[in-house]
């Protein structure tokens, strides 16, 4: 079986178009666990994400996510569109954490393109997206940018 046949048929390099934004399939609930853990094994001593009894008594009311995880889950939710034909990530860029997470709030995420150009190699281009995540209150809580390496259909492709 040909690797291009695991893939998306609509997301090479030849498929994107400056201007274009895809909303993507997806959402994700962030879970405790999640939120927790990564603040634990990272040694993050904010007590924002794993003390509920102190956020109970602040203004946020609850425990804040953890801003890794969110622009994690944001790329994540994004890569079938956007990357599942990637060689390479080349970069991000301009992140911007736009507001509060909480544990179990749903992310979704939009992407734009925003650059495609040629690459020094003949099998695939750069494109570069700007990413944006909201909760499940359509609140603006992501965004950065992102650019990466994608395959070229005509060299990588059913022909």
């Amino acid at each position: 079986m040909k690797v291009s046949a695991l893939t998306g048929k609509d997301n090479y390099f030849e498929d994107f178009v400056v201007g274009d934004v895809m909303k993507h399939a997806r959402g994700k609930t962030v879970e405790p666990l999640e939120q927790v853990w990564i603040t634990n094994v990272t040694m993050n001593t904010a007590e924002g994400h794993f003390n509920e009894h102190l956020m109970k008594s602040s203004n946020w009311g609850q425990r804040l996510g953890f801003g890794g995880v969110t622009i994690s889950m944001c790329i994540g939710l994004a890569a079938e569109d956007t990357a599942e034909n990637a060689l390479m990530e080349l970069g991000m860029d301009k992140i911007r954490l736009k507001g509060p997470v909480h544990h179990g709030d749903t992310l979704y995420c939009y992407s734009e393109v925003l650059e495609k150009k040629d690459a020094d190699q003949p099998d695939a281009g750069i494109v570069r997206f700007k990413h944006y995540g909201v909760n499940q209150h359509d609140k603006h809580v992501f965004e950065g940018e992102r650019t990466v390496l994608i395959k070229r259909r005509s060299h990588w492709g059913d022909k």
